[in-house]
């Protein structure tokens, strides 16, 4: 990372380790604790520096060499279709399709109803309000490197009081999940909101009837099956109304421009 908060990366600003993966942003959630901030505006069409989240999403992906991108949408998912619409030729190299849920099905839910959209093995995952700072090359090469079904983007924050946190064993895979914990205060790592899942996961996410990945298949799944790339790195969740007033800050000092 560079010394104003940029994630510098690797091999250079243009780097492809996304452009073999399909990308999958979990976005058909009903919003309700940024609705009274944002109306009848969807949560990936947040304005952010007059823009809205969703075009700084492309963007930061398009860094990481991203050439299909599928949004898996349900509550005001016409508005998002529209805007697609209306904004074709503005990201021309990147390909987005969008799944539209019948009624909210949860983060698993949403897997499964999109699976056969999902062609790649491994495929990124991300919750549709999450954005990291983190260098998704180096997280990319971790996952290929340990074969784990899944790993999970997890940062150290300082005061980990509004978080479920994430312990591992002493190979850093993953050894459980704690809840949220208000009286606790204290350093530890979170979920970045943001996986790498092997196509035999998603198979078992299709196969079977669970709605929450936190709740149902993470905290279901065998110690030591699921691994994390732990760094220390900003990360945000426009879905409330405190970090979406932070998102310009962080996302600018990450996506800035568009890329060339």
């Amino acid at each position: 990372m560079s010394s104003d908060g940029r994630v510098t990366l690797r091999h250079s600003a243009r780097a492809q380790c996304l452009a073999a993966l399909d990308v999958f942003v979990i976005a058909g959630g009903l919003g309700s604790r940024i609705g009274p901030v944002l109306g009848d505006i969807p949560k990936l069409l947040a304005p952010i520096s007059d823009r809205p989240y969703l075009a700084h999403l492309l963007d930061w992906l398009r860094r990481f060499g991203a050439t299909r991108v599928v949004l898996g949408l349900g509550h005001q998912a016409q508005a998002v279709i529209d805007y697609l619409d209306l904004n074709k030729g503005v990201h021309k190299d990147l390909t987005v399709v969008t799944v539209t849920e019948p009624r909210p099905l949860g983060t698993a839910g949403a897997i499964r109803f999109a699976r056969r959209q999902l062609r790649t093995d491994p495929v990124l995952i991300m919750n549709g309000d999450s954005f990291a700072e983190a260098d998704l090359c180096e997280f990319v090469e971790h996952h290929q490197a340990v074969n784990a079904k899944a790993t999970l983007l997890c940062a150290e924050v300082d005061d980990a009081d509004r978080y479920g946190r994430v312990e591992l064993d002493r190979n850093g895979r993953i050894r459980g999940f704690i809840e949220k914990d208000p009286h606790f205060h204290g350093s530890s790592l979170v979920s970045a909101g943001v996986y790498l899942f092997s196509a035999a996961l998603l198979d078992e996410i299709a196969a079977g009837d669970a709605s929450s990945l936190e709740h149902e298949v993470f905290a279901c799944a065998p110690a030591g099956s699921l691994d994390a790339f732990a760094r220390r790195f900003r990360f945000i969740d426009i879905g409330t109304p405190e970090s979406l007033a932070l998102a310009e800050y962080v996302i600018s000092n990450n996506v800035g421009s568009r890329p060339a």
